[in-house]
């Protein structure tokens, strides 16, 4: 007899069917698994038979081969236990014979004792059964919230198969799980951090803001304790809530990668940290078949690097293409596996060494051909495309000590969230190189910036000046013209100003004493 399931398998962060076909026939025992399995896959053979014995049921004693389609596709995992098991109880008798699979799919890894275990990447999978007309899924229960992510398939959180044999054979069914769309939203509101924790550091709080309402990559440079690190922690409580499109997007590159938390969706912008020991490799994403490095982990929020010059310079120099593309290609033997990697960078440095080059008390130990060599650790192109350079000062005693109550976060996001919906109204029917929407000033090619910065005469002047006296690049000076538009969004302006020009060059002249 014939039997033929449904699950689905992970590529890269897309899920992709695959078809489960069961040929069972009175002869010799034997069982065989074909259509490009790994060891993994082989050794479902061992687990099924376990869990059919120890639920009570016998596993069939005849010959036994399974194919999965497509053939010529590496199937990886044990993702594919809960189908492999459900073909052969149909064949085997063990459910009804005249079940239909057609609308049907099978997702989860099986324990001995007959239980099912979560694994990764069940929502990508559940996209992808929808998207093949699939109307049912079966899941592991843990798994069911993520998967319930997604409207307009039912989906059947799974115990153990005791449980599914019954739900099959009609006697207990199982209650498909809800995604409740309220739960997010409150989930969403919550706010950890705050930008009314921070004592003074107005001017880098201002440039933060900036950044916020422009979607503009940092560099803060400055003595230690300061607040960079903090600063950097509270930025996403001041950027645009996540949206729910943004959120299922995000949730699918965690939850490949295995580290999705309990909650079934992702519910704030991510904030990723990496140490500065880490690898290219960890940083783009790789192995054998990809997987997102910390650039896609950092997806629709913030990459953190702190003490940027001591990042290995080969893993540093990995985020110039996706700053500008906003995604990643790894090629493998495999085949090519594109990543998104659309995110804010925010980085943090000490000036120097010792820390207090530039210190107004603390006296620098650091030659000064030793700044130039710590400071050239960090690539001339990669400087250039950080649209904001601050530099974050020490603070006096009364600023530590002032009661007063700072700014809170929701105040401040107020004015990014009005500033990010002039740049849509502005931008909604413009499209990038590659056909993708613009979202914010950050995001403008050359020919939006030309047809969107608007200067007079005077703003012209003093750009003019700058450019030629902080020998700025092409890219840099894109990059105060997208800052300055963004200044003038938050001043509710229509046209670029002499000021707006002014304080987006201050917010680069860092350029000329530390990199130039």
């Amino acid at each position: 007899m014939l039997s033929t399931v449904y699950s689905s398998g992970i590529m890269g962060i897309d899920g992709f069917e695959v078809t489960v076909e069961c040929n069972m026939q009175d002869k010799i025992p034997c069982f065989e698994i074909v259509g490009l399995p790994d060891a993994a896959v082989k050794e479902a053979e061992k687990r099924i038979q376990a869990a059919l014995e120890n639920s009570g049921f016998f596993f069939p004693d005849t010959a036994i081969v399974i194919n999965l389609a497509p053939a010529d596709m590496k199937k990886e995992g044990s993702t594919y236990d809960l189908a492999l098991l459900t073909s052969i109880i149909h064949c085997g008798g063990i459910i009804k014979k005249s079940i239909d699979f057609e609308d049907k799919c099978f997702i989860g890894e099986l324990s001995m004792s007959g239980s099912v275990r979560a694994v990764r990447g069940v929502l990508s999978m559940t996209l992808s059964a929808k998207d093949r007309g699939r109307k049912e899924i079966f899941v592991p229960y843990d798994n069911a919230k993520e998967a319930s992510v997604v409207s307009g398939i039912k989906v059947y959180p799974v115990h153990n198969i005791k449980e599914l044999i019954d739900h099959l054979n009609g006697k207990t069914l199982i209650s498909p799980v809800e995604f409740d769309q309220s739960v997010f939203e409150r989930q969403r509101d919550c706010q950890r951090m705050d930008f009314s924790d921070v004592k003074g550091q107005q001017k880098a709080k201002r440039a933060l803001e900036i950044a916020a309402a422009g979607n503009h990559n940092v560099l803060l440079i400055g003595p230690p304790g300061t607040g960079k690190s903090m600063l950097a922690k509270r930025l996403p409580s001041i950027l645009p809530k996540i949206t729910f499109d943004e959120a299922v997007e995000t949730t699918k590159i965690h939850s490949v990668s295995g580290i999705l938390p309990e909650s079934s969706l992702i519910v704030e912008r991510p904030f990723r940290s990496p140490h500065h020991t880490m690898s290219a490799a960890a940083l783009a994403g790789g192995g054998r078949i990809p997987m997102p490095g910390e650039i896609s982990l950092a997806h629709n929020g913030i990459l953190f690097l702190d003490e940027l010059p001591e990042f290995n310079k080969t893993a540093t120099e990995v985020l110039r293409q996706p700053l500008e593309d906003g995604n990643i290609t790894i090629t493998r033997a495999a085949g090519h596996f594109t990543f998104p990697s659309t995110f804010m960078l925010v980085c943090a440095m000490n000036p120097c060494k010792c820390g207090y080059y530039g210190h107004p008390t603390k006296k620098c130990t650091c030659k000064q051909e030793d700044i130039k060599k710590y400071i050239s650790k960090i690539s001339g192109p990669l400087i250039d495309r950080i649209d904001i350079q601050l530099e974050v000062s020490s603070l006096s005693y009364n600023e530590l000590s002032d009661t007063r109550p700072a700014e809170s976060s929701a105040e401040i996001r107020k004015r990014v969230d009005a500033a990010r919906e002039r740049a849509v109204e502005r931008f909604k029917y413009d499209k990038t190189y590659d056909g993708k929407p613009v979202y914010s000033n950050a995001d403008m090619t050359t020919s939006l910036i030309r047809k969107y910065c608007i200067l007079d005469n005077d703003a012209h002047a003093l750009l003019k000046n700058a450019f030629d006296k902080m020998g700025m690049s092409a890219r840099g000076y894109d990059r105060v013209l997208r800052v300055a538009l963004t200044i003038a969004d938050l001043d509710n302006s229509d046209r670029i100003q002499v000021k707006h020009i002014a304080e987006a060059i201050q917010l680069r002249s860092l350029d000329r004493k530390y990199f130039s």
